[in-house]
C-alpha cells in the first residue's frame, strides 16, 4: 500500500490553527507540535510494510497570506521529512523504489488534492492500494497501518475514525466520487460514497489527532498511558508535551506548567 501523507509547510497561523485559538498553545507551539507529530506519522510508515509519499501543499494551494515567495514549501516539508528519517531515507530524483517519495498536491480544494493524489496511484500509477494518513495522527503506530493494508483486500474502502467524526486514515482500493467526501462527518461521508459505488467499508482501530482541543487532550492521555503501560512511542510528540509542559488538567481542560 502506498501511504499518503498530506504534510503543509510547518507555518505559523497555517498549522494546527485552532489550538492556537482555544489552548494555552502560542501559533510557534503550535509549528512545534506540528512538526512532531509529522515525525512521528512519517516514522510509523517508514517501520510499516507501506511506502511513503509525502504529498506537499505548494505555493498554488496555499491561502494567500501563507504563500510566502521567500520561502519554498516543498524544501520545508523536505526538510521536516528529512530530519526525521535521515536523508538516507529520501528516494531520488525520478527514483519510485528507493525510499521516500515526495509530489505536490493538486487541486482548489482539500477533497481535489485528495482525491487526486488517490485517483492518480490507482489509476494512472497501477497502485494496488493507498492510504490517506492524516500528518496529525502520532499515536498511530505500525500495526494500524499494516492492519488497513490487510483489510483492503477484502473490502474496497477502510476508514480509520477519529473524534468527532473525523478520520486519521482511509485506505482506498478503489477510488470514490471525492467531490465533498471530506465534509463533515468525514467518517460518515467518505462511507456514504463507498456504499453508494457499491464498495464494501471496513473499519480501523480509533485513534485521535492533535489538531482539535479534544483530539490534542486523547492524545495526551494516550501518551501518558502507554508510558505507564510501557509501550512507549511517539517518541517526538511525547518530546514536545514534555517541553511545553502540556497537561490535563483536573476539570479535564489543557494546562501548561
Amino acid at each position: 500500500m502506498i501511504v499518503v501523507v498530506p504534510v503543509d509547510p510547518p507555518r505559523e497561523g497555517l498549522v494546527l490553527s485552532s489550538l492556537v485559538d482555544e489552548t494555552p498553545l502560542s501559533a510557534a507551539d503550535a509549528v512545534a507540535l506540528y512538526e512532531a507529530a509529522v515525525a512521528d506519522v512519517c516514522w510509523a510508515v517508514a517501520e510499516s510494510g507501506g511506502d511513503l509519499l509525502v504529498n506537499y501543499r505548494d505555493a498554488e494551494t496555499l491561502p494567500d497570506e501563507f504563500a510566502n515567495a521567500d520561502s519554498d514549501p516543498e524544501a520545508e516539508v523536505r526538510t521536516l521529512v528529512i530530519d526525521a528519517l535521515g536523508e538516507d531515507a529520501i528516494a531520488g530524483d525520478g527514483d519510485r523504489d528507493a525510499g521516500v517519495r515526495f509530489e505536490r498536491q493538486v487541486g482548489s480544494s482539500r477533497d481535489a488534492r485528495i482525491g487526486n493524489t488517490v485517483s492518480h496511484l490507482l489509476e494512472r500509477e497501477g497502485a494496488d492500494s493507498v492510504g490517506v494518513l492524516e500528518p496529525t495522527a502520532p499515536l498511530v503506530r505500525r500495526t494500524e497501518i499494516d492492519g488497513v493494508a490487510m483489510s483492503v483486500r477484502r473490502h474496497e474502502v477502510v476508514l480509520g475514525p477519529s473524534a468527532e467524526g473525523r478520520t486519521y486514515l482511509a485506505g482506498f482500493r478503489e477510488a470514490i466520487d471525492f467531490a465533498d467526501a471530506y465534509a463533515t462527518p468525514e467518517v460518515t461521508t467518505l462511507a456514504t460514497r463507498a456504499t453508494d459505488a457499491g464498495f464494501g467499508v471496513g473499519f480501523a482501530p480509533m485513534l485521535p489527532t492533535v489538531d482539535t482541543p479534544a483530539g490534542l487532550r486523547s492524545t495526551l492521555a494516550l501518551l501518558e498511558a502507554r508510558r505507564l503501560a510501557d509501550q512507549p512511542g511517539s517518541e517526538a510528540t511525547a518530546a514536545v508535551v514534555d517541553e511545553l509542559g502540556l497537561a490535563i488538567g483536573d476539570d479535564g481542560s489543557l494546562e501548561r506548567s
